[in-house]
C-alpha cells in the first residue's frame, strides 16, 4: 500500500486538502514532527473536514519513528532540488511518498543522504520555484496508484 508522509506541515488548508485526497484514495497519511496548527476534533470540525474520520492518520515524532513504523517501506523524497522526475520512477505498493514543509521542503542532509530516492515534479517555467504542496501530493500519489494498479479500468 502506498503511503503519504508530510514532514512538519505548516499550512492547515494544504494538510486538509491532502487529508481529503488520502481519504478518497484510502491512502494512509503520516504526519511527522511538529505542526503549526491543531488537529483535534474541534479544530477539524470548525474547518469543515467532515471526512476526517475517513483519514487513516498516523503521527510520528520524527522520520526515524516513521521508518520504524513502516519497516518494509521504500521512502521516496519529493523535492524541487531533486534531478530525477517522478515519471521516471517505478512505484511499488510499499512506497512512502515523503513531502517537506511548504516553506523549506525536506532537510538538505536527508536529500544528500538519499540521492537515489529523491524525485521532483518537472516544471516548464524556470521562474516558478515550486507547486502548492497539496497539488504536488496529488500529482505524485495518483501516478503511484496508477502504476500499482489500484485503479481498475471499470
Amino acid at each position: 500500500m502506498i503511503s503519504v508522509a508530510l514532514v512538519e506541515p505548516e499550512i492547515p488548508p494544504n494538510t486538509g486538502n491532502i487529508a481529503r485526497l488520502c481519504a478518497a484514495t484510502r491512502t494512509p497519511l503520516h504526519i511527522v514532527g511538529a505542526i503549526g496548527f491543531r488537529l483535534d476534533d474541534r479544530a477539524v470540525r470548525r474547518a469543515g473536514l467532515d471526512y476526517w474520520p475517513e483519514v487513516q492518520l498516523h503521527r510520528h515524532r520524527d522520520l526515524a519513528a516513521l521508518e520504524e513504523f513502516l519497516p518494509g517501506a521504500r521512502f521516496l523524497y519529493l523535492s524541487t532540488k531533486a534531478k530525477v522526475p517522478y515519471t521516471a520512477c517505478e512505484f511499488t505498493a510499499g512506497d512512502c511518498l515523503v513531502f517537506g514543509r511548504e516553506t523549506r521542503g525536506l532537510p538538505e542532509e536527508l536529500l544528500r543522504a538519499n540521492p537515489d530516492r529523491c524525485l521532483t515534479i518537472p516544471m516548464l517555467n524556470p521562474n516558478v520555484r515550486s507547486l502548492n504542496l497539496a497539488t504536488s501530493v496529488a500529482i505524485v500519489l495518483y501516478e503511484a496508484l496508477r502504476q500499482t494498479q489500484v485503479f481498475s479500468n471499470k
